[in-house]
Protein backbone atom coordinates (compact mmCIF):
# COMPACT_ATOMS: atom_id res chain seq x y z
CA UNK A 1 0.00 0.00 0.00
CA UNK A 2 1.14 3.69 -0.66
CA UNK A 3 3.02 4.67 2.99
CA UNK A 4 4.84 5.70 1.44
CA UNK A 5 17.43 -1.11 -3.22
CA UNK A 6 23.36 -1.89 -4.65
CA UNK A 7 25.78 -1.51 -5.40
CA UNK A 8 27.20 -0.38 -1.89
CA UNK A 9 27.50 -2.56 -0.93
CA UNK A 10 24.25 -4.85 -0.92
CA UNK A 11 26.84 -7.88 -0.13
CA UNK A 12 28.61 -5.82 2.58
CA UNK A 13 25.30 -5.87 3.96
CA UNK A 14 24.92 -9.46 3.78
CA UNK A 15 27.23 -9.58 6.26
CA UNK A 16 26.12 -6.93 8.16
CA UNK A 17 22.76 -9.16 8.90
CA UNK A 18 24.99 -11.92 10.07
CA UNK A 19 25.87 -9.78 13.31
CA UNK A 20 22.95 -11.28 15.12
CA UNK A 21 23.88 -14.60 16.28
CA UNK A 22 20.66 -15.37 17.39
CA UNK A 23 18.95 -15.47 13.74
CA UNK A 24 20.05 -18.66 12.63
CA UNK A 25 19.75 -20.91 15.47
CA UNK A 26 16.08 -23.04 14.80
CA UNK A 27 13.47 -23.53 17.61
CA UNK A 28 14.23 -27.23 19.14
CA UNK A 29 17.84 -27.23 18.42
CA UNK A 30 18.98 -25.39 22.09
CA UNK A 31 22.11 -25.58 22.51
CA UNK A 32 21.52 -24.35 26.52
CA UNK A 33 18.66 -24.79 29.35
CA UNK A 34 15.63 -22.88 28.83
CA UNK A 35 15.31 -19.70 30.55
CA UNK A 36 12.54 -20.43 33.24
CA UNK A 37 11.15 -17.13 32.78
CA UNK A 38 9.58 -17.97 28.65
CA UNK A 39 7.95 -13.98 28.72
CA UNK A 40 9.11 -11.99 25.38
CA UNK A 41 9.27 -8.43 25.95
CA UNK A 42 9.59 -5.55 23.34
CA UNK A 43 8.53 -1.76 22.73
CA UNK A 44 6.22 -0.41 20.16
CA UNK A 45 5.80 3.55 19.82
CA UNK A 46 2.01 3.86 19.30
CA UNK A 47 -1.79 2.17 20.73
CA UNK A 48 -2.20 -0.36 17.89
CA UNK A 49 -5.17 1.19 15.59
CA UNK A 50 -7.06 -2.42 15.24
CA UNK A 51 -6.37 -5.95 15.02
CA UNK A 52 -9.68 -6.98 12.75
CA UNK A 53 -7.75 -8.81 9.26
CA UNK A 54 -10.91 -6.79 7.67
CA UNK A 55 -9.26 -3.49 8.18
CA UNK A 56 -5.49 -3.84 9.47
CA UNK A 57 -3.22 -1.46 7.75
CA UNK A 58 -0.36 -0.18 9.49
CA UNK A 59 2.55 -2.40 9.76
CA UNK A 60 2.89 -2.54 13.64
CA UNK A 61 -0.38 -3.92 14.05
CA UNK A 62 0.31 -6.55 10.87
CA UNK A 63 3.54 -7.54 12.87
CA UNK A 64 1.67 -8.06 15.66
CA UNK A 65 -1.87 -9.50 14.11
CA UNK A 66 -0.11 -12.47 12.07
CA UNK A 67 1.23 -14.32 15.08
CA UNK A 68 -2.74 -14.32 16.65
CA UNK A 69 -4.55 -15.08 12.95
CA UNK A 70 -4.11 -17.68 9.46
CA UNK A 71 -4.73 -17.51 6.26
CA UNK A 72 -5.38 -21.04 3.69
CA UNK A 73 -2.09 -20.03 2.71
CA UNK A 74 1.32 -18.35 4.19
CA UNK A 75 4.36 -16.88 3.12
CA UNK A 76 7.58 -19.19 5.07
CA UNK A 77 11.04 -17.88 6.09
CA UNK A 78 12.16 -18.16 2.88
CA UNK A 79 9.09 -16.21 1.05
CA UNK A 80 7.52 -18.87 -0.57
CA UNK A 81 4.27 -19.28 -0.49
CA UNK A 82 3.00 -22.81 1.37
CA UNK A 83 -0.02 -24.39 2.83
CA UNK A 84 -1.48 -22.87 6.22
CA UNK A 85 -4.82 -23.73 6.88
CA UNK A 86 -5.43 -25.72 3.72
CA UNK A 87 -3.96 -28.58 4.00
CA UNK A 88 -1.89 -28.73 0.35
CA UNK A 89 -1.43 -26.01 -2.17
CA UNK A 90 -4.91 -25.94 -4.27
CA UNK A 91 -5.73 -27.74 -7.27
CA UNK A 92 -5.71 -25.21 -10.28
CA UNK A 93 -8.37 -26.16 -13.33
CA UNK A 94 -6.50 -25.78 -16.45
CA UNK A 95 -7.76 -22.71 -17.30
CA UNK A 96 -6.41 -21.00 -14.30
CA UNK A 97 -9.94 -19.69 -13.28
CA UNK A 98 -10.74 -22.37 -10.40
CA UNK A 99 -8.49 -22.55 -7.33
CA UNK A 100 -10.20 -25.77 -4.86
CA UNK A 101 -8.67 -26.15 -1.40
CA UNK A 102 -8.69 -28.76 1.00
CA UNK A 103 -9.25 -27.54 4.70
CA UNK A 104 -6.71 -29.25 7.34
CA UNK A 105 -9.29 -31.14 9.99
CA UNK A 106 -7.12 -30.42 13.21
CA UNK A 107 -7.39 -26.59 13.26
CA UNK A 108 -9.55 -24.28 15.71
CA UNK A 109 -9.61 -21.10 16.97
CA UNK A 110 -8.04 -20.05 20.22
CA UNK A 111 -11.44 -20.67 22.29
CA UNK A 112 -11.88 -23.93 20.77
CA UNK A 113 -14.34 -23.65 17.80
CA UNK A 114 -13.46 -26.00 14.75
CA UNK A 115 -12.63 -24.30 11.32
CA UNK A 116 -14.55 -24.90 8.49
CA UNK A 117 -14.90 -24.29 5.02
CA UNK A 118 -18.12 -21.64 6.64
CA UNK A 119 -15.81 -19.99 8.48
CA UNK A 120 -13.45 -19.05 4.97
CA UNK A 121 -16.68 -18.20 3.26
CA UNK A 122 -17.44 -15.48 5.65
CA UNK A 123 -14.54 -13.98 6.44
CA UNK A 124 -12.97 -13.78 3.08
CA UNK A 125 -17.03 -11.83 2.10
CA UNK A 126 -16.63 -10.10 5.29
CA UNK A 127 -13.35 -8.27 4.38
CA UNK A 128 -14.45 -7.82 0.74
CA UNK A 129 -17.76 -6.24 1.77
CA UNK A 130 -16.20 -4.15 4.53
CA UNK A 131 -13.51 -2.54 1.95
CA UNK A 132 -10.43 -2.45 4.17
CA UNK A 133 -7.14 -1.11 3.08
CA UNK A 134 -6.02 -4.69 1.23
CA UNK A 135 -9.83 -5.76 0.19
CA UNK A 136 -8.09 -5.88 -2.92
CA UNK A 137 -6.20 -8.82 -2.48
CA UNK A 138 -9.42 -11.00 -2.71
CA UNK A 139 -10.63 -8.62 -5.89
CA UNK A 140 -9.08 -11.61 -8.80
CA UNK A 141 -12.44 -13.26 -7.05
CA UNK A 142 -15.47 -13.77 -9.49
CA UNK A 143 -18.16 -11.20 -8.16
CA UNK A 144 -15.84 -8.77 -5.47
CA UNK A 145 -16.41 -5.81 -7.62
CA UNK A 146 -20.40 -5.81 -6.76
CA UNK A 147 -19.68 -7.31 -2.66
CA UNK A 148 -17.17 -4.39 -2.74
CA UNK A 149 -19.64 -1.52 -3.96
CA UNK A 150 -22.15 -2.65 -1.17
CA UNK A 151 -22.98 0.63 1.47
CA UNK A 152 -24.11 -1.31 4.37
CA UNK A 153 -21.75 -1.30 7.04
CA UNK A 154 -21.99 -2.58 11.32
CA UNK A 155 -25.00 -4.34 12.00
CA UNK A 156 -26.40 -4.01 8.88
CA UNK A 157 -24.00 -5.91 7.22
CA UNK A 158 -23.82 -8.61 9.70
CA UNK A 159 -27.09 -9.04 8.97
CA UNK A 160 -26.92 -8.60 5.01
CA UNK A 161 -23.96 -11.56 5.72
CA UNK A 162 -25.80 -13.97 8.02
CA UNK A 163 -28.27 -14.14 5.67
CA UNK A 164 -25.85 -14.64 2.62
CA UNK A 165 -27.24 -11.83 0.72
CA UNK A 166 -25.67 -11.48 -2.87
CA UNK A 167 -25.06 -8.08 -2.62
CA UNK A 168 -22.10 -8.93 -0.10
CA UNK A 169 -21.35 -12.82 -0.74
CA UNK A 170 -19.25 -13.38 -4.02
CA UNK A 171 -20.46 -15.66 -6.46
CA UNK A 172 -16.99 -16.96 -7.29
CA UNK A 173 -16.72 -17.94 -3.73
CA UNK A 174 -18.44 -21.66 -2.53
CA UNK A 175 -18.19 -24.44 -0.06
CA UNK A 176 -18.99 -27.88 -1.81
CA UNK A 177 -18.32 -29.04 2.04
CA UNK A 178 -17.34 -28.52 5.51
CA UNK A 179 -13.64 -29.03 4.44
CA UNK A 180 -13.80 -27.56 0.87
CA UNK A 181 -13.26 -23.91 -0.83
CA UNK A 182 -14.00 -23.24 -4.19
CA UNK A 183 -12.64 -19.85 -5.65
CA UNK A 184 -13.46 -19.44 -9.34
CA UNK A 185 -11.89 -16.03 -10.79
CA UNK A 186 -12.97 -13.53 -12.76
CA UNK A 187 -9.80 -14.35 -14.89
CA UNK A 188 -6.25 -15.76 -14.51
CA UNK A 189 -4.37 -14.22 -11.97
CA UNK A 190 -0.82 -16.13 -10.94
CA UNK A 191 -0.40 -13.41 -8.08
CA UNK A 192 -3.73 -14.36 -6.49
CA UNK A 193 -1.85 -17.06 -4.28
CA UNK A 194 0.58 -14.60 -3.09
CA UNK A 195 -2.34 -12.33 -2.39
CA UNK A 196 -3.97 -14.38 0.19
CA UNK A 197 -1.09 -15.19 1.97
CA UNK A 198 -0.17 -11.86 2.91
CA UNK A 199 -0.36 -12.33 6.64
CA UNK A 200 -2.69 -10.42 9.01
CA UNK A 201 -5.23 -9.05 6.65
CA UNK A 202 -7.93 -9.74 4.31
CA UNK A 203 -7.61 -12.91 4.21
CA UNK A 204 -7.09 -14.22 7.10
CA UNK A 205 -9.78 -16.09 9.12
CA UNK A 206 -11.83 -14.95 11.90
CA UNK A 207 -14.52 -16.81 14.25
CA UNK A 208 -17.95 -15.80 12.48
CA UNK A 209 -19.37 -17.31 15.77
CA UNK A 210 -17.54 -13.92 17.61
CA UNK A 211 -17.99 -11.55 15.56
CA UNK A 212 -21.47 -11.69 14.92
CA UNK A 213 -22.05 -10.96 18.60
CA UNK A 214 -19.66 -7.68 18.12
CA UNK A 215 -19.49 -6.83 14.50
CA UNK A 216 -16.87 -3.86 14.93
CA UNK A 217 -15.72 -4.20 18.77
CA UNK A 218 -14.78 -8.01 18.64
CA UNK A 219 -11.43 -7.92 18.40
CA UNK A 220 -11.04 -5.36 21.08
CA UNK A 221 -11.09 -7.47 24.21
CA UNK A 222 -9.09 -10.69 25.32
CA UNK A 223 -12.54 -12.73 25.96
CA UNK A 224 -13.83 -12.14 22.04
CA UNK A 225 -10.71 -11.56 19.94
CA UNK A 226 -9.94 -15.33 18.70
CA UNK A 227 -7.95 -16.26 16.07
CA UNK A 228 -6.50 -19.05 15.05
CA UNK A 229 -2.89 -18.29 15.72
CA UNK A 230 -0.29 -19.88 18.44
CA UNK A 231 -1.12 -16.45 20.34
CA UNK A 232 -3.97 -15.11 22.16
CA UNK A 233 -4.68 -11.53 23.36
CA UNK A 234 -4.02 -11.39 27.60
CA UNK A 235 -4.50 -8.11 28.50
CA UNK A 236 -4.20 -4.45 27.74
CA UNK A 237 -3.57 -1.39 29.50
CA UNK A 238 -4.48 1.44 27.11
CA UNK A 239 -1.58 3.27 26.17
CA UNK A 240 0.67 1.63 28.25
CA UNK A 241 0.68 -2.37 27.32
CA UNK A 242 -0.89 -5.68 25.74
CA UNK A 243 -0.03 -8.84 26.89
CA UNK A 244 -0.41 -11.73 24.39
CA UNK A 245 -0.11 -15.59 25.95
CA UNK A 246 0.66 -18.57 24.30
CA UNK A 247 -2.56 -21.15 23.24
CA UNK A 248 -2.09 -24.31 24.69
CA UNK A 249 -3.89 -26.18 22.37
CA UNK A 250 -2.66 -25.08 19.10
CA UNK A 251 -2.79 -27.19 16.43
CA UNK A 252 0.29 -25.68 14.03
CA UNK A 253 3.99 -26.18 14.50
CA UNK A 254 6.57 -26.45 16.12
CA UNK A 255 4.63 -25.52 19.48
CA UNK A 256 5.44 -22.43 21.16
CA UNK A 257 8.32 -22.40 23.72
CA UNK A 258 7.00 -18.83 24.60
CA UNK A 259 4.51 -18.33 27.15
CA UNK A 260 4.04 -14.91 27.12
CA UNK A 261 4.66 -11.97 24.89
CA UNK A 262 4.82 -8.21 26.96
CA UNK A 263 4.30 -5.28 24.91
CA UNK A 264 5.19 -1.96 26.22
CA UNK A 265 4.11 1.21 24.90
CA UNK A 266 6.51 3.69 25.13
CA UNK A 267 6.39 6.92 22.18
CA UNK A 268 10.06 7.95 22.85
CA UNK A 269 12.72 6.34 20.83
CA UNK A 270 15.73 7.19 23.29
CA UNK A 271 13.32 6.05 26.24
CA UNK A 272 13.13 3.03 24.40
CA UNK A 273 16.65 2.16 23.30
CA UNK A 274 17.72 3.33 27.38
CA UNK A 275 15.51 0.05 28.19
CA UNK A 276 16.25 -1.79 26.13
CA UNK A 277 20.37 -1.41 27.05
CA UNK A 278 18.89 -2.10 31.00
CA UNK A 279 17.55 -5.08 30.12
CA UNK A 280 13.86 -4.16 30.22
CA UNK A 281 13.40 -5.45 27.04
CA UNK A 282 14.54 -8.46 24.60
CA UNK A 283 14.68 -7.22 21.66
CA UNK A 284 13.96 -3.93 20.10
CA UNK A 285 13.12 -3.67 16.32
CA UNK A 286 10.32 -5.89 16.05
CA UNK A 287 6.69 -4.72 14.80
CA UNK A 288 8.01 -1.99 12.60
CA UNK A 289 9.40 0.14 15.01
CA UNK A 290 13.19 0.29 14.77
CA UNK A 291 16.38 2.20 16.56
CA UNK A 292 17.21 5.58 15.35
CA UNK A 293 19.96 5.85 12.76
CA UNK A 294 22.30 7.32 15.51
CA UNK A 295 21.71 4.40 18.23
CA UNK A 296 22.16 2.43 15.25
CA UNK A 297 25.15 3.78 14.60
CA UNK A 298 26.21 3.82 17.94
CA UNK A 299 25.50 0.26 18.76
CA UNK A 300 27.71 -0.95 16.20
CA UNK A 301 30.92 -0.52 17.76
CA UNK A 302 29.66 -0.94 21.59
CA UNK A 303 27.06 -4.22 21.03
CA UNK A 304 27.22 -5.35 17.48
CA UNK A 305 26.59 -9.16 18.64
CA UNK A 306 23.80 -7.66 19.11
CA UNK A 307 22.67 -6.19 15.73
CA UNK A 308 20.65 -7.22 12.78
CA UNK A 309 20.56 -5.49 9.72
CA UNK A 310 17.83 -6.55 7.30
CA UNK A 311 17.30 -4.81 3.51
CA UNK A 312 13.03 -5.05 3.73
CA UNK A 313 10.34 -4.42 1.23
CA UNK A 314 10.18 -0.41 0.43
CA UNK A 315 11.89 1.39 -2.10
CA UNK A 316 12.01 5.51 -2.52
CA UNK A 317 12.15 7.00 -5.31
CA UNK A 318 10.76 10.33 -6.87
CA UNK A 319 8.67 10.88 -9.59
CA UNK A 320 7.91 13.54 -12.32
CA UNK A 321 4.81 14.59 -13.44
CA UNK A 322 4.64 12.43 -16.99
CA UNK A 323 1.34 13.58 -18.15
CA UNK A 324 -0.46 17.37 -18.61
CA UNK A 325 -3.92 17.04 -19.55
CA UNK A 326 -7.57 18.69 -18.07
CA UNK A 327 -6.76 15.42 -14.95
CA UNK A 328 -3.46 16.53 -14.74
CA UNK A 329 -2.81 20.35 -14.06
CA UNK A 330 1.01 20.20 -13.16
CA UNK A 331 2.40 20.08 -16.02
CA UNK A 332 5.68 20.69 -16.20
CA UNK A 333 8.98 20.11 -18.59
CA UNK A 334 8.88 16.07 -17.69
CA UNK A 335 5.79 14.95 -19.50
CA UNK A 336 5.91 12.15 -22.52
CA UNK A 337 4.97 14.05 -24.99
CA UNK A 338 7.77 16.70 -24.68
CA UNK A 339 9.92 13.92 -26.79
CA UNK A 340 13.23 13.52 -26.64
CA UNK A 341 14.33 16.77 -24.97
CA UNK A 342 12.26 15.93 -22.10
CA UNK A 343 13.44 12.57 -21.57
CA UNK A 344 16.63 13.91 -21.44
CA UNK A 345 15.60 16.20 -18.64
CA UNK A 346 14.31 13.08 -16.57
CA UNK A 347 17.69 11.32 -17.09
CA UNK A 348 20.00 14.64 -16.32
CA UNK A 349 18.02 14.89 -13.02
CA UNK A 350 17.74 11.00 -11.66
CA UNK A 351 21.99 10.54 -12.71
CA UNK A 352 23.21 13.94 -11.37
CA UNK A 353 22.55 11.89 -7.89
CA UNK A 354 25.13 10.74 -6.17
CA UNK A 355 23.43 7.82 -4.37
CA UNK A 356 26.37 6.54 -2.13
CA UNK A 357 26.51 9.80 -0.76
CA UNK A 358 22.94 10.17 0.01
CA UNK A 359 23.24 6.44 2.06
CA UNK A 360 25.64 8.12 3.65
CA UNK A 361 24.54 11.29 4.82
CA UNK A 362 20.75 10.46 5.83
CA UNK A 363 21.47 7.15 6.67
CA UNK A 364 24.46 6.58 7.85
CA UNK A 365 25.43 3.89 5.52
CA UNK A 366 22.78 1.67 7.67
CA UNK A 367 19.11 2.37 7.66
CA UNK A 368 19.09 2.14 4.02
CA UNK A 369 21.66 1.35 1.50
CA UNK A 370 21.51 3.08 -3.03
CA UNK A 371 18.39 1.79 -5.26
CA UNK A 372 20.38 0.35 -7.87
CA UNK A 373 19.02 -3.23 -8.55
CA UNK A 374 15.41 -1.74 -9.94
CA UNK A 375 11.91 -0.78 -7.90
CA UNK A 376 12.10 -4.35 -6.34
CA UNK A 377 14.65 -4.33 -3.22
CA UNK A 378 17.11 -7.33 -3.25
CA UNK A 379 15.51 -10.83 -1.94
CA UNK A 380 11.95 -10.43 -3.20
CA UNK A 381 10.52 -11.75 -6.79
CA UNK A 382 11.61 -9.07 -9.81
CA UNK A 383 14.45 -8.08 -8.14
CA UNK A 384 16.60 -6.77 -11.52
CA UNK A 385 20.20 -7.50 -9.45
CA UNK A 386 22.66 -5.50 -8.22
CA UNK A 387 23.75 -2.48 -9.84
CA UNK A 388 21.83 -2.72 -13.13
CA UNK A 389 19.47 0.06 -12.82
CA UNK A 390 21.44 3.19 -15.17
CA UNK A 391 19.09 5.27 -13.71
CA UNK A 392 20.90 4.93 -10.54
CA UNK A 393 24.57 5.72 -12.33
CA UNK A 394 25.79 8.79 -11.04
CA UNK A 395 27.48 11.09 -13.92
CA UNK A 396 27.06 14.53 -13.29
CA UNK A 397 29.64 15.79 -16.47
CA UNK A 398 26.81 13.21 -18.57
CA UNK A 399 24.01 14.84 -16.60
CA UNK A 400 25.17 18.28 -17.52
CA UNK A 401 25.58 17.54 -21.11
CA UNK A 402 21.78 16.25 -20.82
CA UNK A 403 20.70 19.42 -19.70
CA UNK A 404 22.45 22.09 -21.96
CA UNK A 405 21.02 20.47 -24.90
CA UNK A 406 17.59 19.61 -23.49
CA UNK A 407 17.51 23.25 -21.74
CA UNK A 408 20.31 25.64 -22.96
CA UNK A 409 18.10 28.75 -21.71
CA UNK A 410 17.36 27.23 -18.51
CA UNK A 411 13.53 28.51 -19.07
CA UNK A 412 12.08 24.60 -19.26
CA UNK A 413 13.51 24.11 -15.58
CA UNK A 414 13.09 27.42 -14.16
CA UNK A 415 10.81 27.73 -10.88
CA UNK A 416 10.36 23.86 -10.34
CA UNK A 417 9.21 22.41 -6.70
CA UNK A 418 10.03 19.17 -5.20
CA UNK A 419 7.14 18.21 -2.86
CA UNK A 420 6.96 15.81 -0.17
CA UNK A 421 5.35 15.00 2.93
CA UNK A 422 7.35 15.86 6.08
CA UNK A 423 5.95 12.87 8.39
CA UNK A 424 8.32 10.07 7.49
CA UNK A 425 11.92 10.91 8.62
CA UNK A 426 13.61 10.05 5.37
CA UNK A 427 11.38 12.59 3.21
CA UNK A 428 13.06 15.67 4.87
CA UNK A 429 16.50 14.68 4.65
CA UNK A 430 16.01 13.26 1.48
CA UNK A 431 14.53 16.11 -0.43
CA UNK A 432 17.17 18.77 0.97
CA UNK A 433 19.94 16.06 -0.22
CA UNK A 434 18.26 15.72 -3.71
CA UNK A 435 17.98 19.76 -3.57
CA UNK A 436 21.41 20.14 -2.60
CA UNK A 437 22.12 17.51 -5.52
CA UNK A 438 20.49 19.50 -8.47
CA UNK A 439 22.00 22.57 -7.66
CA UNK A 440 25.42 21.71 -7.24
CA UNK A 441 25.69 19.43 -10.67
CA UNK A 442 22.81 20.57 -12.82
CA UNK A 443 22.75 24.38 -11.65
CA UNK A 444 19.16 23.96 -11.28
CA UNK A 445 17.17 25.89 -8.03
CA UNK A 446 14.42 23.72 -7.14
CA UNK A 447 12.43 24.54 -4.07
CA UNK A 448 11.16 22.55 -1.65
CA UNK A 449 7.30 22.23 -0.88
CA UNK A 450 5.88 20.29 2.05
CA UNK A 451 2.08 19.11 2.68
CA UNK A 452 0.58 17.04 5.05
CA UNK A 453 0.75 13.21 4.36
CA UNK A 454 -3.02 12.53 3.36
CA UNK A 455 -2.95 15.97 1.24
CA UNK A 456 0.10 14.84 -0.39
CA UNK A 457 -0.67 11.55 -1.02
CA UNK A 458 -4.15 13.06 -2.98
CA UNK A 459 -2.77 15.63 -4.83
CA UNK A 460 0.20 13.63 -5.72
CA UNK A 461 -2.24 11.16 -7.05
CA UNK A 462 -4.13 13.79 -8.99
CA UNK A 463 -0.98 14.95 -10.45
CA UNK A 464 -0.90 18.30 -8.54
CA UNK A 465 3.17 17.76 -8.85
CA UNK A 466 5.54 18.38 -11.21
CA UNK A 467 8.40 16.68 -8.94
CA UNK A 468 7.14 14.56 -6.01
CA UNK A 469 8.73 12.04 -3.05
CA UNK A 470 7.49 8.51 -3.72
CA UNK A 471 8.03 5.11 -2.75
CA UNK A 472 6.19 1.88 -2.29
CA UNK A 473 6.19 -0.95 0.82
CA UNK A 474 5.49 -4.79 -0.90
CA UNK A 475 2.40 -6.24 0.57
CA UNK A 476 3.28 -9.61 -0.93
CA UNK A 477 6.31 -11.15 -2.45
CA UNK A 478 4.90 -10.87 -5.91
CA UNK A 479 6.12 -8.20 -8.72
CA UNK A 480 2.28 -7.97 -9.39
CA UNK A 481 2.43 -5.96 -6.30
CA UNK A 482 4.29 -3.28 -7.64
CA UNK A 483 3.15 -2.66 -11.51
CA UNK A 484 -0.14 -3.05 -10.87
CA UNK A 485 -1.06 -0.33 -8.36
CA UNK A 486 1.77 2.15 -9.63
CA UNK A 487 1.25 2.82 -13.49
CA UNK A 488 -0.73 1.54 -16.38
CA UNK A 489 -4.78 1.59 -16.66
CA UNK A 490 -4.82 -0.83 -14.48
CA UNK A 491 -3.60 1.86 -11.84
CA UNK A 492 -5.63 3.93 -13.07
CA UNK A 493 -3.72 6.00 -15.34
CA UNK A 494 -2.83 8.38 -16.88
CA UNK A 495 -6.24 10.12 -15.29
CA UNK A 496 -6.00 9.15 -11.79
CA UNK A 497 -4.68 7.27 -8.90
CA UNK A 498 -1.54 7.52 -10.26
CA UNK A 499 1.42 9.29 -9.25
CA UNK A 500 2.66 10.00 -12.54
CA UNK A 501 0.43 9.42 -15.15
CA UNK A 502 2.56 6.84 -16.90
CA UNK A 503 0.62 4.41 -19.32
CA UNK A 504 1.50 3.00 -22.81
CA UNK A 505 0.26 0.48 -24.86
CA UNK A 506 3.18 -1.86 -24.70
CA UNK A 507 3.39 -1.41 -20.36
CA UNK A 508 -0.55 -2.12 -20.22
CA UNK A 509 -0.47 -5.36 -22.77
CA UNK A 510 3.10 -6.95 -21.19
CA UNK A 511 1.47 -6.26 -17.60
CA UNK A 512 -1.75 -8.26 -18.56
CA UNK A 513 0.12 -11.14 -20.13
CA UNK A 514 2.61 -10.96 -16.59
CA UNK A 515 -0.39 -10.72 -14.26
CA UNK A 516 -2.16 -14.12 -15.89
CA UNK A 517 0.92 -15.95 -15.94
CA UNK A 518 1.93 -18.89 -13.09
CA UNK A 519 5.27 -17.30 -11.14
CA UNK A 520 8.03 -18.68 -13.21
CA UNK A 521 7.11 -17.20 -16.56
CA UNK A 522 5.88 -14.01 -15.33
CA UNK A 523 9.21 -13.23 -13.36
CA UNK A 524 10.99 -12.42 -16.87
CA UNK A 525 7.54 -10.41 -17.69
CA UNK A 526 7.75 -8.10 -15.27
CA UNK A 527 11.55 -7.78 -15.27
CA UNK A 528 10.76 -6.29 -18.85
CA UNK A 529 8.36 -3.87 -17.15
CA UNK A 530 10.97 -2.48 -15.11
CA UNK A 531 13.13 -2.02 -18.26
CA UNK A 532 10.38 -0.49 -20.01
CA UNK A 533 9.98 2.33 -16.89
CA UNK A 534 14.17 2.86 -16.69
CA UNK A 535 13.82 3.06 -20.73
CA UNK A 536 11.41 5.80 -20.46
CA UNK A 537 12.94 7.36 -17.21
CA UNK A 538 9.61 7.39 -15.61
CA UNK A 539 11.50 7.45 -11.60
CA UNK A 540 14.20 8.57 -9.79
CA UNK A 541 15.42 5.90 -7.81
CA UNK A 542 16.83 6.66 -4.38
CA UNK A 543 17.30 3.88 -1.96
CA UNK A 544 16.32 0.55 -0.26
CA UNK A 545 14.73 0.71 3.35
CA UNK A 546 17.40 -1.50 6.21
CA UNK A 547 15.36 -2.24 9.07
CA UNK A 548 17.61 -2.61 12.42
CA UNK A 549 16.76 -4.77 14.99
CA UNK A 550 18.62 -4.86 18.32
CA UNK A 551 18.48 -8.58 20.14
CA UNK A 552 19.97 -10.01 23.28
CA UNK A 553 22.56 -12.97 22.93
CA UNK A 554 20.12 -15.22 24.71
CA UNK A 555 16.82 -14.82 22.26
CA UNK A 556 17.19 -17.28 19.83
CA UNK A 557 14.76 -17.66 16.22
CA UNK A 558 14.24 -14.15 16.25
CA UNK A 559 14.90 -12.12 13.44
CA UNK A 560 13.64 -10.39 9.87
CA UNK A 561 12.90 -11.54 5.84
CA UNK A 562 11.98 -9.00 3.91
CA UNK A 563 8.78 -8.93 4.43
CA UNK A 564 7.94 -9.98 7.88
CA UNK A 565 9.17 -10.22 11.45
CA UNK A 566 9.91 -14.32 12.21
CA UNK A 567 6.88 -15.36 14.20
CA UNK A 568 6.47 -15.98 17.99
CA UNK A 569 6.41 -19.62 18.30
CA UNK A 570 9.70 -19.74 16.35
CA UNK A 571 11.31 -17.68 18.84
CA UNK A 572 13.27 -18.89 22.79
CA UNK A 573 14.76 -17.63 25.27
CA UNK A 574 17.83 -19.50 26.74
CA UNK A 575 19.19 -19.43 30.37
CA UNK A 576 21.11 -16.78 30.99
Amino acid sequence: MLPTSAARRLSALAGLVLFACSNNTPVGNTPTPLASDQTLRFPIQHELVTLDPAMVQAETDTAIGQNLFDGLLKFDGNLTVVPDIASSMPSVSPDGLTYTFKLRTDVTFSNGDPVTSADVLYSWNRAAAMQGPFATNLSAISGYGRVAANQASGSALEALLDKQDATVTMAGLTAPDDRTVAVKLTGSAGWFGAAIAQPSVAAMLVDRKVVKADFDGWWKKPATLVGTGAFKLAAHTQDRSYDFAAVPSWWGKPRPTLKTIHVDVVADAATAMSRYQQGAFDIYGYAANSPATADVLKVQTTQKSQLLLSVKNKTYWASFNLVADAHRPAGGPFTLDGGKAAHDLRLAFSISIDRQKLAREICGDVTCVPATGGLIPKGLLGYLGDGSDPLATFDAVKARSLLLSADPTGARTKGLVYTYDPENPFNEPAAKFLQAQWLANLGVTVKLQTAPHTRFITERLAGNYVLSRDGWAADYNHPQDWFDNQWGKVAGCPDANCTSGYDTKAYDQLLARADAEPLPMAIPDYKTLNRQLIDDVVYIPLFYTVDAFLIKPYVLGAGSNNMFDYWWNQIQLISH
